[in-house]
């Protein structure tokens, strides 16, 4: 009688610079909106675990900022987060675009893994914005950047070879027990994902500094019933560093504050699975990236 797979359970993150794709590839892996997506660099600010359960194992997905050269306070506890993060994973997916060349932010994080206990797994991500012969020169180039266990290229967006992804990452997980319950797709709290989910809303369309500037707090959560339903009332929080940011995110009349709270609703709506009303409030937190007590006031 031929033997079954062993059961294989354990941890992976992917990591790479600023805007490398990292949350995108989470989210279509787990199939659930659990990491929030931008274009705009350093969009993730937590660590976000995703559980993606299959027949012979579980793959929990861990979300990471990306590494970047810190300016304040909040970026240096941001690196802390992603460089304590790679010690405790049993694989890593480094992370590099197929559109950008391999620059040195690439080649320091390959550096900064390569004595790390975790197999590293190159991936190269957004395959779909450039042609086949472009995509196989990038390859290349990463084969050369450093010793990997696998390299894959994958379209987050297309889904073109997520699967592979998957396959692979899990073939490196250790064999073990199950470790979180089936139906379970993230361990975060229900405020952090609300809160999260209201920082994506607030960073459509804004220029400048201003995403580094946003946070935002969820302060109170009210369950109600409205006409006869369930209802969520939720007060919560956008954090600015200055008045002008203030007048930025509000927008005309409120409009632009109108449009993000729309917007997060709804997201908000799909996640409890009920009926949402959000009740926002711009506020005013000067400096907060490099004040520790604000800091730890919002939640970093």
């Amino acid at each position: 009688m031929a033997d079954t797979e062993p059961y294989r359970a354990g941890f992976a993150c992917f990591v790479g610079r600023p805007n490398a794709g990292k949350s995108t590839l989470t989210n279509a892996i787990i199939g659930s909106k659990i990491a929030i997506t931008s274009n705009r660099p350093q969009t993730t600010r937590h660590v976000i675990r995703g559980i993606l359960h299959q027949e012979n194992s579980q793959l929990i997905l861990v979300d990471t900022p990306g590494l970047h050269r810190p300016r304040t306070l909040l970026g240096q506890r941001l690196n802390d987060l992603v460089r304590q993060t790679w010690t405790e994973v049993d694989a890593i997916g480094l992370c590099i675009p197929a559109n950008e060349k391999v620059g040195p932010g690439d080649r320091f994080i390959t550096r900064e893994i390569t004595d790390l206990r975790a197999k590293v797994i190159a991936v190269v991500t957004k395959a779909d914005l450039v042609s086949k012969d472009e995509l196989a020169r990038q390859l290349m180039t990463v084969q050369e950047l450093g010793e990997f266990a696998d390299i894959v290229p994958c379209s987050a967006t297309t889904g073109e070879n997520i699967d592979a992804v998957t396959k692979v990452l899990s073939g490196h997980l250790p064999e073990s027990p199950q470790l979180y319950p089936d139906g379970m797709i993230t361990e975060e709290p229900e405020r952090v994902l609300m809160a999260e989910m209201i920082r994506e809303a607030a960073l459509e369309g804004v220029k400048d500094e201003l995403p580094h500037s946003i946070a935002v707090v969820i302060e109170d959560i009210e369950d109600e019933e409205v006409d006869g339903s369930p209802r969520k009332r939720i007060f919560a929080e956008i954090f600015v560093e200055r008045n002008s940011q203030k007048s930025i995110v509000i927008g005309r009349r409120g409009e632009r504050l109108k449009r993000v709270g729309t917007k997060a609703r709804k997201d908000i709506a799909k996640l409890v699975d009920q009926r949402v009303y959000l009740d926002l409030h711009v506020r005013v937190a000067k400096e907060w990236q490099r004040d520790p007590k604000l800091l730890r006031r919002l939640g970093f």
